[in-house]
């Protein structure tokens, strides 16, 4: 890891950075080593997995992405490592609106056989990709915000469990979806909110991905799954600009009153933001 930015240099994956070092509103900072986050971790090398292993303790990775996109995707190489374990908690909608079988596949038919192939066929992209379904109107920037705070709405379950994966005391805990920077973003800044790391700083951490904005596009254009949505869109829409973020805190704190807030609403204890602060917290 390079000390001076955080980013974790790896060669099949290029949105690789360490929550730590962050400041808190207590003067305090976030612990290095017990919180990456990611992009898609499929192109991993045999190099990169022993990085991940014996360099940072990984052992436990939270897939963001749908249930459609790891199936087209298939198994990526830390599924064949024992010792981390995967959890799977897609941020989008189940009951057939983006990852259920019933919207990958048409009529509601799952796919003749395990081929990689019919089940390529059956899904429909518009549904399950991460950038999808946003309203045509609008600025960009506001069809973000909205689309962020869908994830709240539809999948608190997921965000919740993927916050208290992060407080195991069994090594370091990685958050990843495609890109690493819309799904991913939000699990994170909520994440950093409960550990009361000033507000500059997670906007700062969630538009750091725009520095490798480019890299990341251009390995997902590699995939099938992902290279027609991204050429049909602008480059600069999927940019995460700084007031992206700010405008959607901003939106939970009107809206719920706070992170916690909302938390609360859906499970959250207040023994589970001490195990949080606890293990991310110096």
């Amino acid at each position: 890891m390079n000390a001076s930015t955080r980013w974790i240099e790896l060669d099949g994956a290029v949105n690789v950075r360490d929550l730590g070092g962050l400041p808190t509103l207590d003067g305090r900072a976030t612990r290095r080593g017990r919180v990456l986050r990611a992009d898609n971790l499929q192109d991993l090398s045999v190099k990169d997995v022993r990085v991940l292993l014996d360099e940072h303790a990984l052992k436990n990775v939270i897939d963001l992405r749908s249930e459609a996109e790891v199936r087209l995707e298939g198994p990526g190489p830390l599924t064949r490592v024992p010792s981390v374990r995967l959890h799977h908690l897609s941020l989008f909608a189940e009951g057939g609106v983006y990852t259920d079988v019933t919207a990958d596949t048409p009529d509601g038919q799952t796919p003749r056989t395990g081929d990689p192939a019919d089940a390529a066929d059956a899904v429909d992209l518009d549904k399950v990709l991460p950038w999808q379904n946003r309203a045509d109107g609008g600025p960009e920037h506001e069809r973000s915000i909205a689309h962020y705070l869908g994830y709240m709405r539809d999948r608190a379950d997921s965000i919740v469990a993927a916050l208290r994966v992060m407080t195991r005391t069994d090594g370091a805990a990685l958050v990843h979806c495609a890109a690493g920077k819309d799904r991913t973003g939000v699990v994170c800044a909520l994440a950093l909110e409960v550990a009361q790391v000033t507000r500059e700083a997670i906007v700062a951490d969630y538009a750091m991905t725009g520095e490798r904005l480019e890299v990341i596009l251009a390995r997902l254009r590699a995939s099938d799954t992902y290279a027609a949505d991204l050429d049909s869109r602008p480059a600069d829409s999927h940019r995460p600009h700084a007031s992206i973020m700010e405008k959607f805190l901003a939106r939970v704190d009107e809206e719920f009153g706070g992170t916690l807030e909302w938390l609360a609403r859906h499970g959250w204890t207040g023994d589970d933001t001490v195990a949080l602060r606890d293990r991310l917290l110096t």
